[in-house]
């Protein structure tokens, strides 16, 4: 007599659990597209200089700001196209489409005086497209192929990777510098830093390709599981954590760039100690990701109660840098905003993961395209506001937290961490491999 099909052995319409190796190079793929643009970011005004030598150092400033701008509407627009087309061609393959895109956006650059400025504007506006096509599908692949009880953990994890590739950007610029002058002393010739930077992003962003294309689970979206749960209730609270993932990046973009201004406001306050409060923040975050990693605190607390923790430490962090009389206080303001930012953000793309597997990348792509719309706004918010109100703009940016905060207490049917119906007793539950 043939025996039931065991819970424990995965069935062949089962999608198979990343292993260790996988999950590397999806960690990896989310490292090097926020490395590569902490990379050349920097470098784009000595760029774009000799391009437009007739031009005065305020055009250049001009053009470098709307340059960066464009990059994320690339994003902004990409993102859900590109999660909502993965719903239905495969994650695997769109993550494959995108670093392909990223490394031929990106190549062209190394003859800038070929493109023109219009060129440079098509290639960056490219590229910010490409790059989300791997910012919301990795999370919606890991979650796809994780378990609930792992997903916490590997969520701190892509987290993690992330800032740490924002950090490590400006030591690609050191490394082609270094580089440069290695390479003129054996004799091979004077090689421009900002060249070798496009040419290091661009052969990660391809070894990246290689990787996932040898190595991602090619799982046809017909396979994946049905679920029974309501899409109203998906929806709605898709959008709940869409709407607050944009308010979160809102306050935190325009809190960076209150830093900045602050040296306008306080002439103590140096670039360095500028530069030390964004590297205290970077590290901060880093820190929270890894306490959430650690100690798995996502699976065992509500995600409600998580961010709401996190807002009131954030509300609390903006109040202290909108009084503050010291920089001692100004550094404890920055370490509380960046601790409650970097409490939400992570719990955002958990909850977000447990959407269904046929809405997944649609969710993911539009909580990506929600922190772009945020992040747009927030600068262009934060410059008026302390243009009208100086340091006060900390305190008015704490308003839409209280905002979101008294949300989470009225309406918690928005917040629910109900994840996916329950599966068939067909569908395997086995562990990941080892």
């Amino acid at each position: 007599m043939s025996s039931a099909p065991s819970i424990h052995s995965p069935l062949p319409s089962e999608p198979a659990g990343l292993g260790r190796a996988q999950l590397a190079w999806l960690a990896a793929a989310v490292f090097v597209v926020s490395a590569g643009y902490g990379g050349l970011m920097p470098l784009l005004p000595a760029w774009l200089e000799p391009l437009m030598a007739a031009d005065g150092q305020a055009e250049v400033a001009r053009h470098v700001g709307l340059l960066s701008g464009l990059y994320a509407a690339g994003v902004l627009v990409g993102a859900p196209l590109w999660g909502l087309v993965s719903d239905r061609w495969g994650r695997g393959r769109i993550l494959v489409i995108g670093l392909v895109g990223y490394v031929a956006s990106l190549l062209p650059l190394l003859r800038a005086d070929w493109v023109g400025i219009a060129g440079i504007y098509a290639l960056r506006g490219a590229t910010g497209f490409f790059v989300a096509a791997v910012v919301p599908v990795v999370p919606a692949l890991v979650a796809e192929h994780t378990p609930q009880g792992q997903r916490a953990r590997r969520f701190a994890w892509l987290g993690a990777m992330s800032l740490l590739g924002f950090l490590f950007g400006p030591g690609l610029n050191a490394a082609a510098a270094q580089m440069s002058g290695a390479l003129a002393g054996v004799g091979v010739g004077t090689l421009d830093p900002t060249d070798l930077v496009i040419v290091m992003s661009a052969a990660l962003g391809a070894l990246m390709m290689l990787g996932l294309a040898a190595t991602l689970p090619r799982v046809p979206p017909a396979a994946l599981e049905d679920d029974s749960q309501p899409a109203s209730a998906d929806r709605r609270r898709a959008m709940a954590l869409w709407g607050l993932n944009g308010v979160v990046m809102f306050v935190l973009s325009g809190f960076e760039l209150g830093i900045v201004l602050q040296g306008q406001q306080h002439p103590t306050l140096s670039s360095r100690e500028i530069s030390l409060m964004f590297a205290e923040c970077s590290l901060v975050m880093l820190g929270v990701n890894a306490l959430l990693f650690f100690t798995g605190l996502l699976e065992r607390a509500a995600g409600r109660g998580v961010m709401a923790a996190g807002l009131v430490l954030a509300i609390a962090g903006l109040a202290m840098l909108a009084q503050h009389r010291s920089d001692a206080w100004m550094y404890i303001g920055v370490s509380f905003t960046a601790a409650g930012t970097g409490l939400v953000l992570p719990t955002i793309s958990y909850l977000a993961a447990g959407a269904s597997r046929r809405r997944l990348g649609a969710t993911m792509g539009g909580l990506a395209a929600a922190a772009g719309f945020g992040q747009t706004l927030g600068s262009a918010a934060a410059g008026w506001l302390f243009g009208a109100v100086a340091q006060l703009s900390f305190a008015w940016l704490a308003l839409p937290l209280l905002a979101t905060l008294g949300t989470l207490i009225v309406r918690p049917a928005w917040w629910s961490t109900a994840g996916p119906a329950p599966r068939s007793p067909r569908v395997s539950s086995a562990p990941l491999p080892k």
